[in-house]
């Protein structure tokens, strides 16, 4: 599907447009949002396809030679902590592709140790390039987008400038940045999750996130239990029909209350539970727990809350049966 036809007028990279209505989701018929270039379900997460306008190095012509092409270089990026504006200083070869002598192979190794000791100015730039490289690292672990890189390496910026990394580490600190970005993102991914990447313990990237919440004010989304379904489904590879129905149970759960005060992804995982029971095929607790990264016992409490809920309310489902 080629975003030209999608897209109501061009490309768009505000949070939250909305396409029209001829192109639905083609998993659940869901509707689907552009977010930062990337466009995904509202109901099922399915991410249906990726920003195409390439943002890149492109080509231009040299002021003096219409007819010379030459790349404007990478764009900048708030990843790197000179904004991707390093240069580098190659080592056996030239522009042109032609073997160096030794003597200009000896003459460029010493400017390159120039150049790597001129790149920080103070120790505060090291320890942001430390910091940013250790954010790109959990990035690259937990499979996030490159968006999420962005933001993670801007919160962590802000950290630095409000002085947040006095007595604290930079890893937890990074670590904190990542799971900070992927809470305003209203990414499903649990502190657990980023602390079994970090190199530091799950109990310090809570604090360091706590922290920069705090101080930071940032823009965080509460995680409800509608967030975890489109997770669990696609990990245990659920049909289309069963995940709409969890995600039916989920907003049933917040709306009734029977998600207040409990775990997320617990409530989520009971929905899913429910879900399979009722549409097949069934799953048991144990597989949805360990999904879940919750305890049998939560996954049980919550799902008697649900059921109880569910024939309380004589809930109906997409079908028309009533429950």
């Amino acid at each position: 599907m080629h975003t030209g036809d999608v897209y109501e007028t061009g490309f768009d990279e505000s949070s939250g447009q909305a396409l029209d209505a001829d192109a639905p989701c083609p998993e659940c018929e869901g509707t689907i949002v552009a977010d930062a270039g990337e466009r995904h379900c509202t109901d099922c997460g399915l991410i249906v396809d990726e920003y195409h306008v390439d943002h890149g190095a492109t080509p231009r012509a040299a002021p003096d030679a219409e007819t010379d092409p030459r790349q404007v270089g990478a764009p900048q990026t708030k990843t790197m902590h000179d904004g991707g504006l390093t240069t580098t200083i190659g080592r056996f070869r030239d522009g042109t592709g032609r073997t160096l002598d030794g003597k200009t192979r000896r003459r460029l190794r010493r400017l390159r140790t120039q150049q790597r000791r001129a790149r920080h100015g103070s120790k505060r730039e090291r320890n942001l390039e430390f910091g940013l490289q250790e954010v790109s690292r959990l990035v690259g672990a937990l499979g996030l987008s490159a968006a999420r890189d962005e933001q993670a390496a801007v919160i962590f910026r802000q950290a630095q400038r409000a002085d947040l990394l006095l007595g604290r580490s930079i890893e937890a600190v990074a670590a904190g940045s990542v799971y900070a970005a992927c809470r305003c993102a209203g990414l499903p991914r649990s502190v657990d999750e980023v602390g079994a990447v970090a190199r530091v313990a799950t109990d310090r990237v809570q604090n360091a996130y706590r922290v920069l919440n705090e101080n930071l004010g940032l823009p965080a989304v509460p995680q409800t239990p509608r967030d975890f379904v489109p997770k669990f489904a696609t990990a245990l590879d659920i049909e289309a029909s069963t995940r709409k129905r969890a995600l039916d149970l989920a907003t049933l759960a917040i709306d009734t209350g029977v998600a207040n005060g409990c775990q997320p992804s617990g409530v989520a995982a009971a929905c899913v539970y429910q879900a399979t029971r009722e549409r097949g095929p069934a799953r048991t607790q144990a597989e949805l727990a360990d999904v879940a990264d919750v305890a049998p016992v939560t996954l049980r409490t919550r799902w008697q809350d649900l059921r109880a809920e569910l024939q309380s309310g004589a809930d109906v489902d997409t079908t028309g049966e009533r429950r």
